[in-house]
């Protein structure tokens, strides 16, 4: 059974950085030549946002909002996504979920972000 559990949501004051993390297990990266991992966010009463997009073998998309400040990653060897967050602005306050398409579509259950002082 694939799994995907996000972790490093937290409290930090504008300005500040946070890295979230997001394990994949029941499923090995490496065994997929083509594949899409994302990070959506998604605050009370509004749509699930598309923030970060990493296509492998393609390459990255960003939403403009995040654009020079986060950076989406990946570690093929431990099935990990991250999301590099920086210079973060209270706006940017949202539940934070990992989602991965491998053939079939699959969803963390989320981590909160909380930016503020």
């Amino acid at each position: 059974q694939v799994q995907l559990v996000e972790s490093g949501g937290g409290l930090v004051p504008p300005g500040g950085s946070l890295t979230l993390s997001c394990l994949a297990s029941g499923i090995r990266f490496s065994r997929y030549s083509t594949y899409t991992l994302s990070w959506y966010r998604q605050v009370p009463e509004k749509e699930r946002e598309l923030v970060a997009k990493l296509t492998v073998p393609l390459g990255t998309d960003y939403a403009d909002s995040v654009k020079g400040r986060f950076t989406i990653s990946r570690d093929s060897a431990q099935n990990m996504v991250y999301l590099q967050m920086n210079s973060l602005k209270p706006e940017d306050t949202a539940v934070y979920y990992c989602h991965g398409v491998f053939g079939l579509s699959y969803w963390g259950r989320g981590t909160q972000v909380t930016v503020s002082s």
